[in-house]
């Protein structure tokens, strides 16, 4: 079964929560799909990426890029897997049938959004009836704490 692993943001944005799991993706040689709710989110998500720190470079591509067999990061508003990544980001409520394709998915949610809060509860659900390993994650002082209902 697939991993899945819950991202309750409550301090930080997406775009600021976003770069450091992909930095970590990457860091261990694996490959991510990034998937929002709009091709406009997608393309500032895309922006950003290339202006979040000056310092870094983080490879990534969408289908304005072209050539998504060669992205380690591909950004998509389409629920499909072009880069045989092992890793899905799912953000902005985008929801994958293709969940037991990958290693591990992270849902990426606003906590201070209410329907959001109640869309992954009800994902949590589906999942756990699916059978998948489930872990919950949400942002505290010093990072992400890990807050998995025993």
């Amino acid at each position: 079964m697939t991993e899945i692993r819950f991202y309750h943001l409550t301090r930080k944005a997406l775009e600021h929560v976003l770069p450091e799991l992909l930095e970590k993706t990457l860091e261990r040689n694996l490959k991510a799909v990034v998937m929002a709710g709009s091709p406009e989110r997608v393309e500032a998500l895309t922006q950003y990426l290339w202006t979040y720190n000056p310092n870094k470079f983080l490879p990534h591509g969408s289908e304005k890029d072209g050539n998504a067999e060669m992205q380690p990061v591909w950004l998509t508003p389409r629920d499909e897997r072009p880069n045989n990544a092992e890793i899905l980001f799912l953000t902005d409520g985008a929801q994958s049938d293709r969940a037991a394709e990958y290693t591990r998915v992270c849902e990426i949610f606003d906590g201070n959004n209410e329907e959001a809060l109640a869309s992954a509860r009800k994902r949590w659900g589906a999942y756990k009836s699916a059978g998948h390993d489930l872990s919950y994650w949400q942002q505290g002082d010093k990072g992400w704490v890990n807050a998995t209902p025993i």
